[in-house]
């Protein structure tokens, strides 16, 4: 008989401290909060509207985020895991101090789910930051709630907020009302400014 014994490295402790016996049950397969975090959840892509990258003060900024489940797989202690993230709240950062924070993922352009306006002029960056919660099934098994939620921020989308102002035009000279609006490039001076009635929904 072969009494050769090989290390696999790993150990099953129990609570008073001492290693678990021969038959012992074998310690359940647990994805945590840390291993959640750890996975590469990807960033929903994130639109802001109306299209063309600005919008006048005081109009509606329509905001949608491309929202689905995710599916990804990983290993522990060598079994097979398959995770879902799911997306279940949304929160905005709409650069002027004010944040809304939704359950829904908003729609496009011209629908008002998810809306904002600002009062000032200037650029302005718009970032979402989603929260995921997670299930996991091991080996093929019933599907588990994980402890715990992660939050997943989107890059940044820039918005120009525009001031409209009445000028005198050549009234021989026909309007254009395709042409986009002029927008200055983004500086130190051309940002916008922080709103001091910002809110926080």
């Amino acid at each position: 008989m072969d009494d050769t014994v090989t290390d696999l490295g790993y150990r099953c402790v129990l609570p008073s401290g001492g290693a678990a016996s021969a038959g012992s049950a074998p310690v359940p397969i647990v994805l945590t909060q840390s291993d959640f975090a750890a996975l590469p959840v990807a960033p929903l892509t994130a639109h802001v509207g109306p299209p063309g990258g600005w919008l006048p003060v005081n109009m509606d900024l329509v905001l949608y985020a491309e929202s689905s489940t995710q599916e990804l797989d990983t290993t522990l202690l060598g079994t097979p895991v398959a995770v879902r993230a799911i997306p279940t709240s949304y929160t905005w950062d709409l650069g002027d101090g004010s944040t809304i924070t939704t359950t829904k993922p908003g729609a496009p352009f011209p629908s008002t789910d998810v809306a904002h306006r600002y009062r000032y002029e200037g650029w302005y960056d718009v970032t979402l930051t989603t929260t995921f919660a997670g299930q996991y099934s091991v080996a093929g098994g019933p599907w588990q709630s994980i402890d715990g939620t992660i939050d997943v921020t989107s890059a940044p989308v820039a918005i120009f907020s525009k001031s409209l102002e009445s000028r005198l035009v050549n009234p021989d000279v026909p309007a254009d009302e395709d042409a986009d609006p002029w927008l200055p490039p983004r500086t130190p001076l051309t940002e916008g400014p922080v709103d001091p009635d910002a809110s926080h929904s």
